[in-house]
């Protein structure tokens, strides 16, 4: 899987900026009307406000990263575009749980999302809503947050097990290993549970990967699959 790469961080200090997206401004047409069409197809789909990244650096284990905020629908034409603007990048932080005997768990996102029956880790792209009032914004939390309102799963207390950094393209996702407590099995019994209880559930149903032939090219993204193959293989 080339193009993709993998870098450990200890930390994260993401902030916000004032940024004018031109290309987002440039486009604005063409982006609204491709929201319209994709809003066709997925009537639940909103345009809110989303955080994306301006410019990061990476020295001593820390990784800075300065955000701005984005209409959703904009970030959505880069993204269904092929990234058409290098100027910018589709940041967010996911937490990666995995049960005490090995299995990685990932949710296939429902039907009403943009994503509809794609294999993800339980993650999300950053809003206004994890923005401090000092401006700074709390990625391991907004990870943490989507984790326990995907899946019911909350991280147990334990030493900070840092970050993995996944550059595949236009995207930068900011992986946070979570080590739960309990086997497989009982973890896919209360994330049952949790998505029995949901009204309108983000996932339809959880995917379990332990070994290479769990991948799944056609429904699991490059980086998902990049990140579990370079874990599976012990680098």
């Amino acid at each position: 899987m080339t193009g993709v790469t993998l870098t450990p961080a200890r930390r994260i200090d993401a902030r916000m900026v004032a940024h004018d997206w031109r290309w987002a401004r440039d486009n604005r047409g063409a982006i609204l009307a491709h929201w319209e069409t994709r809003r066709a197809e997925r009537p639940a789909m909103f345009n809110g406000t989303v955080l994306m990244l301006r410019r990061w650096d990476l020295a001593d284990g820390v990784l800075t990263v300065d955000l701005f905020e984005a209409e959703y629908a904009a970030l959505t034409a880069l993204k269904d575009w092929g990234f058409p603007d290098g100027s910018v990048v589709n940041v967010f932080a996911a937490a990666v749980p995995r049960t005490r005997d090995g299995t990685f768990v990932l949710g296939v996102m429902g039907p009403h999302t943009a994503a509809a029956g794609r294999v993800y880790f339980p993650c999300g792209t950053p809003d206004p809503t994890d923005i401090g009032a000092d401006g700074r914004v709390d990625l391991a939390a907004s990870a943490l947050r989507e984790l326990r309102e995907e899946t019911g799963l909350v991280a147990p207390e334990g030493p900070d097990p840092g970050w993995i950094i996944v550059r595949d393209g236009g995207l930068m996702a900011l992986l946070r290993p979570v080590q739960l407590a309990e086997d497989e099995a009982v973890v896919r019994e209360r994330v049952a549970a949790h998505l029995a209880a949901e009204a309108e559930p983000e996932l339809s149903a959880i995917v379990g990967v332990r070994e290479h032939a769990d991948l799944d090219p056609a429904r699991m993204p490059h980086f998902v699959r990049h990140y579990l193959a370079a874990v599976l293989d012990g680098s």
